[in-house]
C-alpha cells in the first residue's frame, strides 16, 4: 500500500509492516483488510479559546457541534489560555474548573492540548502589584506548579514562559513580573518556569516562546542551553498582520533556529483576509481601528498565502507543529480579520485551502489491501496513527519515521484484532 498523493516531503513519511496471524501465530495469507489514516503526527493546531464558553454553557447545541466539526476536520491540537490576570483575576479564585471542562471537551474529540503561558509579563493580575519581589516570585512559582499539576493528563504541553527577550524592559503598563525579571535576569526566570513545571509533571513538554525572532532571541537560547536548562521545543511567533513575509524569509528564519537541534513549533501564526496593517507600525497593538472587515479580495489573498505558508513550513524537517491564531473573526486578536471562519462561522477560502492540504493531499484515504503469502502487508503513509479494519473490528497502529513491525491476530480468532 502506498500514498494516494506523493507531494509530501520524504521526512514526513514512514512505513509499517503488518503481519496477520491466527491465535497460534501462523501467518494468514489472502486476508482482506482496510487501512485508514486516523491522525497526523504533525501538529496542525489553532486556538481553542472559542470553546471555553461553548463547552461550559452550550456543549450540546448546534453552534457548538458545527464549530467542533469544522475544527476537528482540520486541527488536531488546540492552545488554551492561561493568562494569569484573566485566569485568577481575584486572588484564590481561578478558572480551573471551566478550563478543565473545556480541555475534556476537546480531548474527547481527539484534540491534543497546550497551555499558554505559565509565565508572562502581560495580562497580569492587579493584586500582584506592590508586593515584595520575593513574594511575587513565590506566588509565580506556586502558580506554575498549581496549573501544571491540576491539568496533568489533560494538558501536558505548555508555553513555559512567553516573550522573555523584552520581559525585563517591558514598559507598556505596570505589572509585577517585569520588575522580577529585571532583578533576577532572563535566564533565572526561564529556569524558574521550566524547573517548577517539570517538578510538577516530569512528563511535560515545555516551550520557550517569543515573537522577537532577532539575534537577541538566538543569544537568549544559547544562554539557556549553556546554563543547562532543558528546552523541549522552541516556539516562534509569526503574526503577519502587515502581510505575508514569503517563503524565502520564513525558511531563512526557520534555518537560524533549527541549528540548535530542537523541534520548532510555529506557535502563533496569522494572515489577514482584509486590509493589511501599515508597514510602519512597530507594535501591532498600536493599530486600533473601529472596524476591520474581511473582504473578498483579502480572502482570496489569505487562501493563497496560507497554502504557500504551510507547504513551505511542512517542507522543513525541524518544524513539528504549526498553530494558527484564529478560528473565527469573532473575537480575533486586535479585531483583525485573521480567522479561517467569518464572524458568522462560515468558512473562508483559507479554511478550505488548509483542509485540502491536511485532509486530502497529506492524508491517506481508506485503502483496501490483501495479505501476501507470509500474511504481510506493507503500509506507507504520513507519520501518525492509522486504523486497520477487518471483520467489523479495528485496531490502531502507528507509522513512524523508521519502519516498524506490527503483528495482529485476525478477528475470526477468539482473541480478536489486536497488536
Amino acid at each position: 500500500m502506498t500514498l494516494a498523493s506523493h507531494s509530501a516531503p520524504a521526512h514526513r513519511l514512514g512505513e509499517a509492516e503488518i503481519t496477520v496471524t491466527d491465535a497460534a501465530g501462523t501467518p494468514l495469507a489472502g486476508v482482506e483488510l482496510e487501512i485508514a489514516q486516523a491522525r497526523h503526527a504533525f501538529g496542525f493546531g489553532n486556538i481553542g479559546f472559542d470553546f471555553i464558553s461553548l463547552a461550559n454553557d452550550r456543549p450540546e447545541d448546534d453552534e457548538t457541534a458545527n464549530l467542533a466539526a469544522l475544527y476537528t476536520d482540520v486541527f488536531n491540537t488546540a492552545t488554551l489560555p492561561f493568562y494569569w490576570g484573566r485566569f485568577e483575576p481575584e486572588r484564590g479564585k481561578t478558572d480551573t474548573v471551566r478550563l478543565q471542562k473545556t480541555a475534556r471537551f476537546l480531548r474527547e474529540r481527539g484534540v491534543a492540548l497546550k497551555g499558554h503561558p505559565l509565565v508572562w509579563h502581560t495580562v497580569q493580575p492587579d493584586w500582584l502589584l506592590g508586593l515584595p519581589l520575593n513574594e511575587v516570585e513565590r506566588l509565580q512559582r506556586e502558580r506554575i506548579r498549581r496549573e501544571v499539576s491540576a491539568f496533568e493528563g489533560l494538558i501536558d504541553t505548555w508555553d513555559a514562559i512567553n516573550e522573555v527577550v523584552i520581559m525585563p524592559v517591558f514598559a507598556n503598563g505596570d505589572n509585577a513580573i517585569t520588575p522580577l525579571a529585571r532583578a533576577r535576569g532572563r535566564i533565572a526566570m526561564i529556569r524558574m518556569a521550566f524547573e517548577e513545571a517539570r517538578a510538577a509533571n516530569p512528563h511535560v513538554t515545555l516551550l520557550l516562546n517569543d515573537f522577537d525572532l532577532s539575534s537577541a532571541y538566538e543569544c537568549l537560547i544559547e544562554g539557556v542551553l549553556e546554563a543547562g536548562i532543558q528546552i523541549d521545543a522552541i516556539g516562534l511567533q509569526t503574526h503577519m498582520h502587515q502581510g505575508y513575509r514569503g517563503e524565502d524569509a520564513m525558511l531563512a528564519t526557520v534555518e537560524r533556529f533549527a541549528r540548535y537541534g530542537l523541534p520548532l513549533h510555529m506557535t502563533e501564526t496569522s494572515l489577514v483576509s482584509g486590509q493589511l496593517m501599515p508597514a510602519d507600525i512597530e507594535d501591532l497593538n498600536d493599530y486600533q481601528i473601529p472596524e476591520w472587515p474581511s473582504t473578498p479580495e483579502g480572502e482570496a489573498r489569505q487562501a493563497d498565502e496560507i497554502e504557500r505558508h504551510y507547504r513551505s513550513l511542512v517542507s522543513h524537517p525541524a518544524i513539528e507543529s504549526i498553530t494558527y491564531w484564529g478560528v473565527s473573526d469573532a473575537g480575533a486578536w486586535l479585531g483583525a480579520p485573521i480567522g479561517l471562519l467569518r464572524k458568522d462561522a462560515t468558512p473562508k477560502p483559507a479554511y478550505h485551502a488548509l483542509r485540502r492540504l491536511v485532509k486530502d493531499e497529506w492524508w491517506l484515504a481508506p485503502t483496501s489491501v490483501v495479505t501476501d503469502a507470509e500474511g504481510r502487508v506493507s503500509a506507507m503513509g504520513f507519520r501518525g496513527d492509522y486504523e486497520l479494519r477487518s471483520g467489523g473490528k479495528s485496531t490502531r497502529f502507528a507509522i513512524c519515521s523508521e519502519k516498524q513491525q506490527t503483528r495482529i491476530i485476525h478477528p475470526r480468532e477468539p482473541e480478536g484484532l489486536i497488536t
